[in-house]
This record gives structure tokens, sequence and C-alpha cells, in this order.
């Protein structure tokens, strides 16, 4: 091929790519949510219906201005209408105080554009316990901002504000009591210990609680309204059944300050979800899916299932769409498809440890991009809490299974670590990825330790330092339409150190040094004849 053709190629595709990426930042929401088919069946969401009714938190004595708390009225306002049958409950323009507010079934709290609901910064505003789910633990603890428990048929809409000013809980959480409350629940969830004596809730025992946090709850909608600087996770419902986040803002992190664990929307052990159209701004992971922590998640074992994401932006945060490590009631069918991160430390992350159990599984991300990110653009972590991979461990009920997880037009401008990186466990291989249509650029290359049957398909990598894939431990690799723009010289581009069965076959590269290097216990290592064989070492 002429050089002139290449290069009209390559500006094609960026064209193209540049498009694609301009059609996500400019997609608009529309109104209704059509039907959409996945490999795993049909989504067919469908927005909770209210009753034709419309009450204002000022005609329940709520006063605007933002130093009146307005708790009181606005909880009466919802109890009231509730009891009628339910419908909207208006929170017009204006600043509003307020402690934590309880949804009930079949509750609309519409905020009007300008309205602010601003939330206490007292703690004891935020008592009696409720039962709520800290972490992927069950505690008795502060309420979440807003709360809701078996209800259904639940909304927070419009174009206003809510406003968690949280800068005295994140003060707190920098103090030893937090840290020590942090490990007995952890000891607690371990050890099994009755919830009804797992009871926080002061500064001796101190946990943040969520922003919006309802449990046991059947269709949710939250739509069009800013979430700002809560005390710890934003958005993140539990054992919740039809949930619907859609053109949410979520700022965490900005001139107020960095929220600690800002998360944006994390589902736990949630069944039937769709998060589109939101904009994550957070100091945090911007959408995380989890199902529980060790004994409590494997005890409940609720998965969450069934997980539609499209369309969001992220602008900062530690991962874009993360799974874990919290899963240890499992996780299955999530696809994501047509998403932007910018400025994230990754693009599409899963992490998990040993001692978590639970499992990963038939997971779709598709059409995803990213800027410069500050860590790995893929990431497949087993051993997230850190530890020493050797020896391997006896499979347990707190060995985690992670398996058949695909990506399919992936792209990364640069990522500062590695542009890919998948890390199992000995005991427990990552089993069956594929990577299809990737193109990445980073500071390293590809990693794959402890994995099997991972196929990478027209992978298209710059790296600057180290070899462009070390594979190592694994089996059944087949790497296929792969292309070499650019990799550390002086370094072997292909490592396969104890790996069994391999294919590398229609290598694209303009190098002519040692291109593969074979060490090890490896056996079966197949190489295309693009590769010539002095291009070939291997160490015995």
């Amino acid at each position: 091929m002429l050089k002139t053709e290449k290069m009209n190629i390559r500006f094609l595709i960026v064209v193209v790519f540049a498009l694609g990426l301009a059609a996500i930042a400019n997609a608009q929401m529309p109104e209704n949510i059509e039907p959409f088919k996945t490999p795993f069946g049909e989504f067919n969401f469908k927005k909770p219906v209210f009753p034709d009714v419309t009450v204002n938190i000022k005609d329940y004595g709520a006063k605007e201005g933002g130093t009146i708390k307005n708790t009181e009225a606005i909880n009466r306002a919802i109890t009231e209408l509730a009891a009628k049958g339910g419908g909207k409950v208006i929170v017009p323009a204006g600043k509003w105080l307020t402690g934590p507010i309880v949804l009930l079934s079949n509750i609309n709290l519409h905020l009007q554009e300008d309205a602010e609901l601003v939330f206490s910064q007292e703690f004891t505003d935020y008592l009696p316990a409720v039962l709520t789910n800290w972490e992927g633990s069950e505690v008795y603890s502060y309420s979440p901002f807003i709360y809701a428990f078996e209800q259904e048929n639940i909304a927070i809409t419009g174009k206003g504000v809510l406003n968690g000013q949280g800068k005295p809980w994140w003060e707190q959480r920098n103090t030893e009591g937090f840290w020590k409350s942090n490990a007995l629940l952890k000891e607690m969830n371990e050890n099994e210990v009755p919830l009804n004596e797992r009871r926080f809730g002061s500064l001796e025992r101190f946990l943040p609680p969520v922003f919006f946090g309802p449990l046991y709850c059947k269709n949710i909608l939250l739509e069009g309204v800013t979430f700002r600087y809560g005390a710890f996770w934003t958005i993140n419902p539990s054992f919740c059944e039809n949930l619907m986040v859609r053109g949410v803002y979520v700022l965490t992190n900005g001139e107020y300050g960095d929220c600690p664990n800002g998360d944006g929307i994390n589902p736990n052990s949630c069944k039937n979800v769709l998060i589109e159209y939101n904009t994550l701004d957070t100091g945090d992971d911007c959408i995380t899916i989890k199902s529980g922590r060790n004994k409590d998640g494997r005890r409940i074992a609720m998965p969450c299932k069934n997980i539609l994401i499209r369309h969001n932006k992220g602008l900062q945060g530690h991962g874009g769409i993360v799974i874990g490590s919290e899963m240890s009631g499992g996780v299955e069918n999530v696809y994501a498809h047509n998403c932007r991160f910018n400025g994230t430390d990754r693009v599409i992350r899963i992490k998990t440890a040993r001692g978590r159990g639970g499992y990963v599984r038939n997971c779709w991300f598709k059409n995803i991009s990213a800027d410069t990110i500050e860590r790995e653009a893929i990431r497949i972590n087993m051993m997230y809490t850190g530890g020493d991979r050797l020896p391997a461990q006896e499979v347990t009920s707190g060995t985690p299974v992670i398996e058949n997880i695909h990506y399919e037009n992936v792209s990364c401008d640069f990522a500062k670590r590695n542009v890919v990186q998948i890390i199992g466990i000995p005991e427990m291989p990552v089993k069956n990825v594929s990577l299809k249509n990737i193109r990445l650029g980073g500071n390293l290359g590809v990693e794959v330790v402890d994995a099997q049957d991972i196929s990478f398909e027209n992978l298209s990598v710059s790296n600057k330092t180290g070899s462009f894939a070390k594979i190592s431990f694994s089996s059944n690799i087949s790497m296929e339409n792969v292309e070499v723009l650019k990799t550390e010289p002086g370094k072997t581009p292909f490592v396969f150190n104890t790996v069994s069965g391999a294919n590398l076959k229609n290598v694209k590269h303009n190098l002519s040094r040692e291109l593969v290097k074979i060490t090890g216990e490896s056996e079966n290592i197949k190489i295309d004849d693009n590769i010539s064989k002095e291009q070939i070492r291997e160490i015995e």
C-alpha cells in the first residue's frame, strides 16, 4: 500500500472517530424510552406513572431562604399525598433547607427550575438510624439524605438542584472514629454478626450516609436533576428493581471541594437498571455496579443484573464504568455503549479480590471512548486489595469468578499506565474475554496474567515503554490483526512467558528487530509467517 493511501485511511479513521465522539457528546435524551435488544434479552423500560395530583411544599409551611429547616413540611407533604394515592410534590424555585427526605409509594418529588434543596449539615438530623447498606454491608446507621424502604413508583424529577453541602461529613471522615467504624463493620460482616447488633450513627460509630439510598424498592425514576456534594456515594439504590437514572448531573469534585469516595451512580444488587444521558463529574468512580461485600453479599445472594448503560459522559473520576469491588452477590448481563470519558483514571474497570466470592459474567462494552486518562484504559483485576499471586489458594466460596467479558470499538488517546491489563489469580483465571476493534495509546502496553481463552482482534496500540504485549501464566491466547503503531525501541514487542496455547496472526509492523520472545514452560505457540524465524527467540 502506498504511503499516501495509508495516510488517507488513517485520516478517515480519525474523522469517523471524531464524528462518533461528537454524536455521543451532543446526543439528546428522548422523552420516551425505546425497547433495546442486547445479547441477553430485550430491555423495555417503562417510567412510573403518577396520579395527576399536585401539591406544593409551601402549602405545608415550607419557608424559602436556606436558613429554616423544612424537613417536617416536606415529609408531611409526601406523607399526606401518598395517603391519598400519590402524585407530584412540587419544590418551587428558591433555596429550601431540609434534613432527610423519606419517599413513599406513588410520589414524584419534582424540583422546578431554580429550586435548590439544601441538606442540613447537622449529623443528628439524620437520626434515628435506619436500615441501610454501606459499601456492601448491612447496617443501621445515619439516614441517607433521601431514603425509601419497600416502596413502589417513586421519582425525583425536574431541573432543580439537590445540594448535600457535605464538608462536615468529609471532615469527620478523616478522624480515627471513622476508620475504626469502617473496620468494625467489615469485621461484623466477616463474623456474621446479626444485623440487629450492627448499630451505628454516632461520632464513635461514624459512617457517612449516601445521598440517595432506597432499599427494596420498585419502579424508581431519577430524571433531569443535579446532585452536588453529598457526604459519600451519591446515587446508591440497593436491592431495587426497575431503576432509571436519566439526564442527571452529579458533581462531587469542584469549587466546593472533593467529596471522599464521591462516586456518581452505584446500583447495588439491583435488577433491570437503565443509566443513560448522565454527566458525571466525580471525585471517585462515575458509574459502578455492585452486589454486596464478602459474606453479606453471598448470604443475601442478590445479583446486580440486566444493566443498560448508554450515552453517558464522565468528566473526571477514578473509573468511567466500573464493576466491583463489592460484587459478592454476583454481577451479570451488563451492556454499556456509546459513552465518553475525559480525565478519568480508567475507562472500563472490573475489580475484585480473594475473599469476595461471587462472579462477574456476561458483560459487553461497545463504542466507548476516552481522551488522556491517568491509569489503565481497560483493566480487569482479581487482586484489587493486593497480596501475593502465589501460592495458589484453595477454591472456596470466597473465590471470585470473572468470565465472558466482551469489548468492541473501544478507544483511548493515551493511558498513563497499561492500555490493557488483565490480572487473574492462579486458582481462578479470568476466562473468555474478547477485545475487538480496539485502538489505544499509552505508556505501557498489554499485560495478561493468569487468564485463559483471551482473544484480541483488530488491535492497534501505541505504547512508549516496555513490550507491546506481555502474556504470562495463561492459556489459549489469540491475537489476530494486530497493529504495532509504536513501541519502545530495544524491547521485544511480544513476550510469552509460561503460556500454553497462543496464536499470533497477521501482525502489522515496520520493525526489523526481534519481535517475539518465548520463555518459561511455554508450549503450542503459533506465530504467523509474516514474522520470520530470525525475529523469534525461544529461551528454555
